[in-house]
């Protein structure tokens, strides 16, 4: 690369800038592999977020616990021999949902849990090749801008970690419980949401950005608020699956005919409710939803207030349609005592809602800059 000198004052260092075709190619491949680490992000962004939809479904069809070992290397393979199912089954029998749940299970009903439960794990090691390998690669061939190095690989670190929650996760109910822990499950959900957010405001940093100023501060602050709020109303939802607190109301806008339904405290030490009582649980949910609305609601009037003509308005609008249908999803599910269909598209739209919200939180800050060379000569 060329570079053109600049003097400074007499005995200070030169400056050595390079010239402006050398500048314009530098972007240009920058902006190449940008626009190729997108694509991938995004790929690992549709993969999470099957991943999200199937493990929903391997919950809802308790199925999570077929599988009573935790293989990461040999577990890709399923049994393929009538002695490896047999193997697998008798396995099975050992727990205590088979022994007080399940007690007679034939081995065609055990190969439909199990082969949800393998297809999570498989999708799971899926999502960390797909992250993992062309991560490598770029970082190799200096595809990696230095600022998105140690984010990344961060983000690897963190897949790690959720493997090793996950089997945290199905470990806490194959001794003394006929379920996995709600507080485990929360956390291997809310830790997914987290890697998907996070890849989210990644990627978009790499995208290109409308130049339209912020509405405000508080209306920037309010987005990364929603944010957050999302993310806390995923974890409550996780303590509603784990729980299956769904079935504790069917009613809405009432539960069990009342605005705060009796019951709701009768655990002890207090606590205890917001977590194991199904009927707290799926109150403090609600609560947590009607919040979310509200938030939202107020974050649109507030961008139409500062910037209506903004693309940050639009997004501001559009993310409070997107919450609007969550809700109504919620409640269909609610009333219909929680099928495995509109279950898993409450799960499911609430993944999409956190990433669009955080998009729009990203929108705010606009596209990491482009680095050009400076150096230095004394």
């Amino acid at each position: 690369m060329t570079a053109s000198s600049v003097s400074l004052q007499p005995g200070q260092p030169d400056i050595h800038l390079p010239d402006s075709q050398s500048v314009i190619d530098a972007q240009a491949r920058v902006s190449r592999n940008r626009t190729v680490q997108r694509v991938w992000l995004g790929l690992v962004l549709a993969a999470i977020f099957a991943l999200v939809l199937v493990g929903g479904a391997t919950r809802l069809t308790d199925s999570g616990l077929s599988i009573t070992e935790w293989k990461p290397i040999h577990g890709v393979i399923p049994p393929l021999s009538e002695a490896e199912w047999q193997e697998e089954l008798e396995l099975y029998r050992q727990i205590p949902e088979y022994q007080l749940i399940n007690k007679g299970m034939s081995l065609d009903e055990f190969k439909v849990i199990y082969w949800w439960e393998w297809a999570h794990r498989l999708l799971a090691r899926g999502v960390g090749v797909l992250f993992a390998v062309p991560f490598v690669f770029f970082l190799v061939t200096g595809r990696v801008e230095k600022r998105l190095r140690w984010p990344l690989f961060g983000l690897l670190v963190l897949g790690g970690l959720q493997g090793a929650v996950g089997w945290w996760m199905v470990a806490s109910g194959l001794v003394d419980r006929v379920d996995v822990s709600q507080y485990r499950l929360a956390t291997h959900l809310t830790l997914a949401c987290l890697i998907f957010a996070a890849i989210v405001w990644v990627m978009r940093g790499l995208a290109p950005h409308s130049s339209d100023p912020v509405p405000s501060l508080g209306v920037k602050r309010g987005a990364g608020v929603l944010c957050a709020l999302i993310l806390v109303q995923i974890y409550l939802g996780g303590l509603v699956a784990g729980l299956d607190a769904g079935l504790a109301s069917s009613t809405w806008p009432l539960m069990n005919g009342a605005v705060v339904p009796a019951g709701l405290w009768e655990l002890s030490p207090l606590w205890r409710n917001v977590f194991e009582n199904e009927l707290t649980v799926q109150f403090i949910h609600r609560l947590g939803g009607y919040l979310v609305f509200a938030a939202a609601l107020w974050h649109m009037v507030a961008s139409i207030q500062h910037g209506r003509s903004t693309t940050h308005c639009r997004r501001a609008i559009l993310l409070f349609a997107l919450v609007t249908i969550q809700a109504l999803i919620g409640i269909v599910t609610i009333v219909t005592q929680v099928p495995l269909g509109w279950a898993l598209a409450h799960q499911g739209w609430a993944v999409v809602v956190l990433g669009f919200a955080v998009a729009h939180w990203r929108g705010f800050y606009g596209a990491y800059p482009l680095q050009t060379e400076i150096r230095l000569r004394n």
